[in-house]
């Protein structure tokens, strides 16, 4: 058999000429007139090399060779049948990969609107990694990911960023601190203590690094941790302060007081990014989606911009191409 000579239209008349039985019905039922039918049958019985029918009381019967290439033609269309379908579901969304990279603090959050997203749509599969800053950005330059989500993105003409949540940064202390509970505190007078900072590159330490720049000022005393978890309990048990997301006190404030000092919370977002120089799957179109229609029902609507469902469709129209 020469299989180069085949193609899906030959299978597809040939499947129907066997359903039909002769000629003329599978023609009516292609839309296509008797010598077209004929034709195509002849090149597929030279493909083959093969007779494929006998005629049996005026109706044609496959042969041996005949009903096996009906099964594997049926096999090959039925596949194609189930792609096309994939395909479908996939353009309207419904199937297909999504893969995600976060900075560590934003584990706090997403979460709690992927797993709605997933029980909505369980036909799309979600790859979800963690890193500090450093790791996400080698992620997004080796475009290991479809979607990122930065608390301050990356620059560069390839880099398309949307503002989607609020990031506010706090100060805290252990509980039994001797400014907690004091109203209005100039930072200058905790410029003394000990803060547990993230490692160099990490968002919070950037924000919090310019912030005391703009105030002409800088710690005395800082130690590196780097997790947010660490930096927590560190502090509970009066290690130091430290500037943190607020996000992370979600998962725990025990032995902890927030800091009501000049100038804090530090405002911040979070922003989900996407390269412009390769197209956004159409799954991770509807997590955008969902993201910006969903996001109040699981997160709290302080920590929402108010126009994130337009800045959801934005971002998909700019990375849709």
């Amino acid at each position: 058999m020469n299989i180069r000579h085949l193609s899906f239209r030959l299978l597809q008349v040939y499947v129907e000429v066997i359903r039909s039985g002769t000629v003329s019905a599978a023609a009516r039922a292609l839309y296509l007139t008797q010598p077209t039918v004929s034709l195509q049958l002849k090149r597929l019985g030279e493909a083959v090399g093969e007779a494929l029918f006998d005629t049996v009381e005026g109706r044609l019967v496959p042969t041996l060779a005949g009903h096996e290439l009906y099964g594997a033609a049926c096999d090959v269309l039925g596949r194609f049948d189930d792609f096309a379908g994939f395909l479908e579901q996939a353009r309207g969304g419904h199937a297909g990969h999504i893969r995600i990279c976060v900075v560590t603090t934003a584990k706090y959050v997403l979460p709690r609107l992927l797993g709605p997203f997933a029980r909505q749509y369980p036909g799309i599969q979600v790859t979800l990694s963690v890193g500090n800053r450093a790791r996400v950005l080698e992620r997004f330059e080796r475009q290991e990911d479809d979607i990122y989500l930065f608390s301050h993105p990356p620059a560069g003409e390839l880099v398309h960023a949307a503002r989607l949540l609020k990031n506010p940064l706090q100060m805290i202390a252990p509980a039994d601190h001797w400014a907690a509970g004091m109203a209005g505190l100039p930072f200058s007078s905790l410029r003394d203590e000990r803060f547990l900072v993230r490692e160099p590159g990490s968002a919070t330490r950037m924000m919090f690094e310019a912030w005391l720049s703009g105030q002409g000022m800088e710690l005395g005393h800082a130690m590196q941790i780097e997790s947010n978890e660490a930096i927590r309990l560190s502090v509970a048990s009066g290690l130091g302060l430290s500037v943190i997301s607020a996000h992370t006190l979600q998962e725990g404030r025990e032995g902890l007081a927030v800091l009501d000092v000049r100038g804090f919370p530090l405002e911040s977002n979070w922003y989900l990014v996407a390269r412009r120089d390769r197209r956004l799957p159409y799954a991770a179109r509807e997590l955008v989606r969902f993201i910006g229609r969903h996001a109040p029902e699981f997160i709290e609507p302080e920590w929402i911009h108010p126009d994130i469902e337009q800045l959801a469709e934005r971002f998909i129209n700019a990375t849709a191409h």
